[in-house]
């Protein structure tokens, strides 16, 4: 079972910010086409007999290290996006998250390939007009990009499921031929229903998946303030 809160403290973070406006688009896979693209250390992992990816479009904001407040003007802030899948370590049975690629704005944050995170710099807008969000982007040469018109709904009180597909502690990463894991402490996320007006992405097919199957699960959250980012160790 996944754990609703934080499975651990993050002491000493590396890196401290915001996820916000945050938008959950949910496909179920193949098992077999998922786990073709996790490295050797890592099994994918199921719910429902499924394995599960999900494009997470949001806005990471107030960007900054250890020690320095939230409060402190000219923070970075800027737009992201991920598309990730659910694994577990084959040994110690861990969950946590695996990126199949993430998009972003911030250059900077291209030095997280230094363990492996798969960063591509593009161009990426999250705007909103009413009650709608829009996220859209492009990585740079144009042949991957994506467009979601998302409508919130209403807070849900979060059930197994939700849970599950929205909450990790930990996010692993392979480099030099090793397996790396950051742990990562935040309050719960603050989830409400949404449903999709618009869904246009490369993504998938970028990644090496199949086209989605079916209709996704779909979540939103204002987003979480306090997160914490644990500096990144190889896996023992």
């Amino acid at each position: 079972m996944v754990a609703y809160g934080a499975e651990q403290r993050v002491r000493i973070p590396a890196l401290r910010t915001g996820w916000l406006r945050q938008t959950f688009v949910h496909w179920p896979f193949p098992p077999r086409a998922v786990q073709a693209l996790l490295p050797p250390e890592l099994v994918v992992d199921e719910y429902d007999g499924a394995a599960w990816v999900s494009l997470t479009p949001f806005v990471m904001a107030d960007v900054r290290p250890p020690g320095v407040p939230a409060a402190l003007p000219g923070l970075p802030t800027f737009a992201e996006t991920n598309l990730r899948t659910y694994a577990r370590h084959r040994d110690s049975g861990r969950d946590g998250l695996w990126f199949l690629t993430i998009e972003v704005t911030f250059p900077l944050m291209l030095a997280a390939r230094a363990v492996g995170v798969p960063y591509h710099r593009g161009a990426l807008r999250v705007s909103m007009d009413g009650d709608v969000v829009t996220y859209s982007g492009s990585r740079r040469g144009g042949a991957i990009a994506y467009r979601l018109v998302v409508r919130p709904g209403d807070p849900i009180r979060p059930t197994e499921r939700d849970v599950w597909l929205t909450s990790r502690w930990r996010a692993y990463t392979r480099r030099y031929g090793l397996l790396w894991q950051t742990p990562v402490e935040h309050e719960p996320w603050p989830l409400r229903a949404a449903s999709l007006e618009v869904v246009e992405e490369t993504l998938t097919r970028g990644a090496g998946l199949p086209a989605p199957a079916g209709e996704p699960v779909v979540h939103f959250s204002e987003g979480v303030r306090h997160v914490r980012l644990g500096p990144s160790r190889p896996c023992r």
